[in-house]
């Protein structure tokens, strides 16, 4: 079980050849391609038109949920705190709640934002997938 994060989804949707794109494709394949349900918001915000949005439906609407608690938010929300505690800038609160997810699931994130590195390295907790050799 993998959390991936839009960053990803998006990279993938657009055709893009990564490592982690193609880390994703292998987890699809296993169906170890997990998402939460702020990342079906994220991807569902991005839609160009309606017929992308229900394409977004289709596609996603089958995948396995890692699912918010009240307890994840509370997580979340202190990540985020301690992160301005130390002059450090989260572009979105939706990450802390993302990193908050994996946590609690102990679950590796796949993801390409810096965001993620800035919060692992407050929450050690917090794993990357980090590619061989990477």
């Amino acid at each position: 079980m993998m959390l991936v994060d839009t960053s990803i989804w998006v990279q993938w949707l657009r055709g893009w050849d990564t490592p982690q794109t193609r880390m994703l494709d292998t987890l699809l394949d296993e169906g170890n391609a997990y998402l939460a349900p702020v990342i079906l918001q994220e991807l569902m915000q991005g839609a160009r038109n309606e017929s992308s949005a229900h394409r977004l439906r289709t596609e996603f609407g089958a995948l396995p949920l890692l699912k918010p608690s009240v307890q994840t938010h509370w997580a979340a929300g202190e990540l985020y705190a301690r992160c301005r505690w130390r002059g450090i800038t989260i572009r979105s609160p939706h990450d802390c709640l993302i990193a908050a997810l994996a946590i609690e699931y102990k679950t590796v994130l796949l993801q390409d934002d810096e965001d993620f590195t800035r919060l692992a390295s407050l929450s050690p907790a917090l794993v990357l997938w980090q590619p061989e050799g990477g």
